[in-house]
C-alpha cells in the first residue's frame, strides 16, 4: 500500500503533506515554490510509493468555487498528463488556513513562527489530508 500525498496548491507556494505507508497518520512534509512543484513530484514519486494524491478544493462559504480554481485546474490537467497512473482527488479546503493557525497556537508556536506562511501552507495540507483520511474511514 502506498502513501497518500496532499497538496495545498498556491500561486507562489504549495504546502505538502503525506501519510505513513499504512495510511494511519497525516504528516506535514514541506512547502515548496509552486514553480518547482512538478519537478519535485517527479523525484518524490520515483523514490516513494504514492498511490493517490489529494488537492485542496478552494470553495467559498456559499459552496461556489473560488478564483483559485483558475490556476488549480491547469495544474491538475498537467498533473494528469505527467502522472496518468496517479489518481488525483479534490477535497474541500475551506477553513484550512484558519485551522492551521489554531493548531500552531495550540501547539505553542511563537508568533514569529506562526507568521511564516510556508509553515501555514504545509500544516494546511496536513489538515486537508486528515479530513480526507477521516472521510475514507467513515466510508469503510
Amino acid at each position: 500500500m502506498g502513501r497518500i500525498l496532499a497538496i495545498d496548491y498556491g500561486r507562489k507556494r504549495t504546502g505538502l503533506a503525506v501519510t505513513d505507508v499504512l495510511r494511519i497518520t497525516a504528516n506535514p512534509l514541506l512547502t515548496i515554490e509552486t514553480k518547482d512543484l512538478m519537478n519535485w513530484l517527479k523525484d518524490y514519486f520515483a523514490h516513494e510509493p504514492v498511490d493517490e494524491v489529494v488537492i485542496g478544493h478552494p470553495t467559498q462559504m456559499n459552496g461556489q468555487e473560488s478564483e483559485s480554481m483558475n490556476y488549480i485546474r491547469p495544474f491538475m490537467g498537467n498533473f494528469k498528463k505527467q502522472f496518468p497512473d496517479k489518481p488525483i482527488t479534490m477535497y474541500d479546503e475551506r477553513f484550512t488556513s484558519v485551522l492551521a493557525h489554531q493548531a500552531m497556537l495550540a501547539g505553542g508556536m511563537k508568533k514569529k513562527d506562526r507568521q511564516d506562511k510556508a509553515v501555514v501552507d504545509k500544516i494546511a495540507a496536513c489538515i486537508i489530508l486528515e479530513g480526507f483520511l477521516e472521510k475514507l474511514r467513515i466510508k469503510n
